[in-house]
């Protein structure tokens, strides 16, 4: 199974445009967080090192196809003298699956402020436990990834579900800042849409991820210990909105992430044109 800065890795084809090889899954449909993260390796490519990425916003618009190559183009929006801007077209087949709009900062002094990081138990006092209540959900090519998961809050329609976990890259990586929030972008995805069912668990749901958002708030490691907050504050009409806050062991708050998914009534219809969350994209 290829490494995280494997399946990161793209090949320049032509100028501004990159592709990135299949990556081996059980997956049905391609991994959102691996199109967000290579789209985002993509724009990283064409800024200056001293631009650090600060935020990401991405869209999923077709079901990627797993065993075909992903082009990734990116156009230069905007190159001031503080940001940088790029949007990234992910292509399969002449086909737009994804895109990613982009921002990077050379950085300027200003004031500091954070949210605290919520009391809980550290990752040394939590055996290891993948996703205890869905074993469905977890594929071969994550098992680099070991996760810790915090009990749930209990969740009704009346009270916003809420879930903690630890999550770390099990081997170190190279000291590049864009490996790692590349790789945050990939592992962001893995434990969103589903927070969002847990108050409703008596009737199936078809679900797919919409967008989703990263904002880089300050330097972190993804091969160090990381506290992921999520919470799902709403859900009508078929949509859910899933967000999370990104803690280091220090307690400082290195990310942000939001996530609208589809959760519709699994009807004939929504079982006609797809499968489950990992495997696909709404339509």
């Amino acid at each position: 199974m290829p490494s995280i800065d494997e399946v990161l890795g793209l090949r320049e084809i032509a100028p501004a445009t990159f592709r990135a090889d299949p990556v081996p899954t059980e997956m049905e449909r391609t991994f959102g967080g691996q199109v967000a993260g290579q789209a985002l390796s993509a724009a990283a490519r064409t800024v200056p090192p001293e631009f650090g990425v600060h935020s990401m916003h991405g869209h999923f618009l077709r079901p990627g196809r797993p065993l075909d190559p992903t082009d990734y183009r990116v156009d230069a929006v905007r190159d001031g003298g503080s940001f940088r801007t790029r949007y990234v077209t992910a292509v399969q087949d002449g086909e737009t699956v994804f895109t990613l709009t982009a921002s990077f900062h050379r950085g300027d002094d200003g004031y500091t402020h954070q949210a605290a990081m919520p009391a809980t138990a550290g990752p040394e006092e939590i055996a290891e436990n993948g996703r205890p209540w869905a074993a469905w959900y977890d594929f071969p090519e994550w098992d680099d990834w070991e996760r810790r998961w915090l009990p749930a809050d209990e969740a009704t329609p009346d009270v916003p579900s809420r879930r903690r976990l630890w999550i770390r890259h099990r081997t170190p990586l190279p000291d590049d800042p864009v490996l790692h929030a590349c790789a945050l972008t990939y592992c962001s995805d893995m434990a969103l849409l589903d927070i969002a069912v847990l108050p409703h668990p008596d009737r199936p749901i078809q679900g797919a991820s919409l967008d989703h958002a990263v904002w880089f708030l300050r330097p972190f490691r993804v091969d160090e210990w990381l506290l992921f907050d999520q919470v799902s504050p709403s859900s009508e009409s078929g949509r859910a909105l899933i967000q999370g806050q990104i803690f280091d062991t220090t307690g400082r708050l290195v990310a942000a992430v939001a996530q609208e998914g589809m959760v519709r009534f699994h009807t004939e219809r929504a079982a006609a044109v797809g499968a489950g969350r990992a495997e696909g994209r709404a339509e």
